[in-house]
């Protein structure tokens, strides 16, 4: 009879675990399509919650702050879209620099960089949440960082071929700054092109 229950308990206890990853997902992903919206003051916790479908007791199981739910969704997020990258080159790409220059751009025009930059303003203002969001972009920064290595081929160990990858990154983001306000794709792909045949000559 006891070997019984515990079997349905365990039963039931695994679509539970199911269900509460899945409502932890929801919130992450309402998250940084709010923050992308409405920015930081128009985001809270209740907002998420009711996008996500979830209680608001619920999403502060999860996340006992506002300040770990956003910093926890742009990491979420960025760990998503690294994810994403990596596979569109499985076997690296050193030999069409152009596509990796491109999508790397691409990494900087989207809503998660939206969100990003929404957060960083805040960060700027709120003491509670600065500390989460310098630790937060060294991490993904480093991360982005090594994928661009990987992908691109380079040798960090020659001179200048790492200030060349992390200018690359710095360029994607000022673009992505640009690309807030207009569409700023024509100068982009030019931008792009020239990035890519100033890679193949440093990198070669």
């Amino acid at each position: 009879m006891g070997g019984v229950t515990t079997t349905g308990d365990r039963a039931d206890r695994i679509p539970k675990q199911d269900r509460s990853r899945a409502t932890r997902q929801r919130l992450l992903e309402a998250a940084v399509a709010c923050l992308a919206e409405h920015g930081w003051a128009g985001s809270t916790v209740t907002v998420v919650a009711e996008r996500a479908g979830v209680s608001r007791g619920a999403a502060q199981h999860h996340f006992p702050t506002r300040e770990d739910l956003f910093t926890a969704a742009v990491e979420y997020v960025a760990e998503e879209r690294s994810t994403a990258l990596r596979a569109l080159f499985p076997q690296g790409a050193a030999d069409d620099r152009r596509a990796v220059v491109s999508a790397l751009v691409d990494l900087y025009t989207g809503p998660l960089f939206r969100a990003a930059l929404h957060l960083w303003v805040a960060a700027s203002n709120e003491e509670q949440l600065r500390p989460k969001v310098t630790e937060l972009e060294a991490r993904v920064g480093r991360e982005t960082h090594r994928i661009a290595v990987d992908l691109l081929g380079a040798d960090e160990s020659r001179p200048g071929v790492r200030e060349t990858v992390q200018g690359l990154l710095d360029m994607a983001r000022g673009l992505g700054l640009a690309n807030l306000l207009t569409d700023d794709t024509g100068r982009r792909d030019r931008v792009v092109a020239q990035w890519a045949a100033l890679l193949n000559e440093t990198l070669a």
